[in-house]
C-alpha cells in the first residue's frame, strides 16, 4: 500500500476558498430550517415546534461543518485516518441528528393543504415504500463500504475532487436513509417493526466491524495509504461506528411507541367477549 495524495487547493475558480461553497451551504440549510420553525409556530403557537429539534438540526449541520471545513477537511484529503473521521462524522453522526430533527413532519406543518396531501402521497407511494425501506439504507450505507475500500474505487474517487464531493454526498444521503428507516421520527408507512429494524441494526453492527477487521489485517483492502493510517482508521472506523450505532439503537428505543390502535382493539375485544358468554350461557 502506498501513499495517497490528492489535494483539492485552497481556492476554486475564481479565487473562491474551496470551504465557502459548503459553508454557505450550510448556512443556507440551517435558515431554510429556522425558517419552516417560524412558520410553523406562527400557524399554531399553541403545538410549536420542539426546541430538541431544532437543536437536532443546528447540531447535525455543526457536524457537518466539523467534517467539510478546516481544519478536518485539509486533513482529511492527506490522511486515510482523518478521511474515516470526516466519513463518521458525514455518514453516521450528522445524519442521526438531522432525522431526529423530523424536517418531513415540520414541512407537513408549514405546507398548504394540497401540497402537504401531495407529500403525503408521494411518501405513500411504491417506490417511497422501497426507498425507505432499512434493507436499502443498509445495502447504500454499510454495503457501499465495502465497494469503496476492497476495490480501487476510492482511490479513483478521492483524486477527483468532484468525485470526492460526490461520495460525501453519498455518505450523507445513504446515512439519513438508514437513519430514518430505522429510528426516524418522521412518518415512514412501510416502516417495518421494531424487532425487525433491530435485526437490520445488528446486521449493520456486524458488517461495520468486519470491514474494520480485514482493514486492520490488510486483507483484501485497495487503500494506497502507509499501513499505519489505514489501521488507524480501521479503528476509528470500529469504535467511532460501535458509538454511532448505540446512539442509533438508543434513538429507535427513544422514538418508539407501543400500537395503541391494536392494543385497544384486543382490550376491547376481551371486555367484550365476557360479557358475551355470561348472557348466551346464563339463566
Amino acid at each position: 500500500m502506498g501513499h495517497h495524495l490528492h489535494g483539492h487547493g485552497h481556492e476554486a475558480g475564481g479565487g473562491v476558498p474551496h470551504w465557502l461553497p459548503p459553508a454557505l451551504l450550510l448556512l443556507a440549510a440551517s435558515g431554510a430550517y429556522l425558517l419552516l420553525v417560524h412558520r410553523a409556530r406562527r400557524r399554531n403557537p399553541v403545538l410549536g415546534w420542539s426546541r430538541w429539534r431544532t437543536g437536532f438540526f443546528l447540531g447535525g449541520i455543526l457536524l457537518l461543518g466539523v467534517a467539510l471545513l478546516p481544519p478536518v477537511a485539509p486533513f482529511a484529503h492527506g490522511d486515510f485516518r482523518g478521511h474515516m473521521g470526516q466519513h463518521l462524522l458525514i455518514g453516521m453522526y450528522a445524519p442521526l441528528a438531522l432525522v431526529l430533527a423530523a424536517p418531513v413532519t415540520l414541512l407537513l406543518r408549514t405546507l398548504p393543504p394540497s401540497r402537504g396531501r401531495r407529500l403525503t402521497a408521494v411518501l405513500h407511494s411504491s417506490p417511497a415504500r422501497v426507498i425507505a425501506h432499512p434493507a436499502v439504507g443498509l445495502a447504500l450505507s454499510t454495503g457501499g463500504l465495502a465497494v469503496l475500500y476492497f476495490t480501487p474505487l476510492y482511490t479513483a474517487i478521492t483524486a477527483d475532487p468532484a468525485a470526492h464531493w460526490l461520495l460525501h454526498a453519498h455518505f450523507l444521503l445513504s446515512g439519513c436513509l438508514f437513519a430514518y428507516a430505522i429510528a426516524g421520527p418522521d412518518p415512514a408507512p412501510a416502516r417495518p417493526g421494531v424487532r425487525a429494524r433491530l435485526v437490520y441494526l445488528g446486521v449493520a453492527i456486524a458488517a461495520h466491524a468486519v470491514i474494520s477487521q480485514l482493514m486492520y489485517g490488510g486483507v483484501w483492502v485497495d487503500i494506497h495509504a502507509p499501513i499505519d493510517e489505514v489501521r488507524g482508521g480501521a479503528e476509528i472506523m470500529y469504535y467511532g461506528g460501535d458509538l454511532a450505532e448505540l446512539l442509533l439503537a438508543a434513538a429507535l428505543v427513544a422514538t418508539w411507541r407501543p400500537e395503541p390502535r391494536r392494543a385497544a382493539g384486543r382490550s376491547a375485544a376481551g371486555r367484550g367477549a365476557v360479557p358475551a358468554r355470561n348472557v348466551s350461557g346464563g339463566p
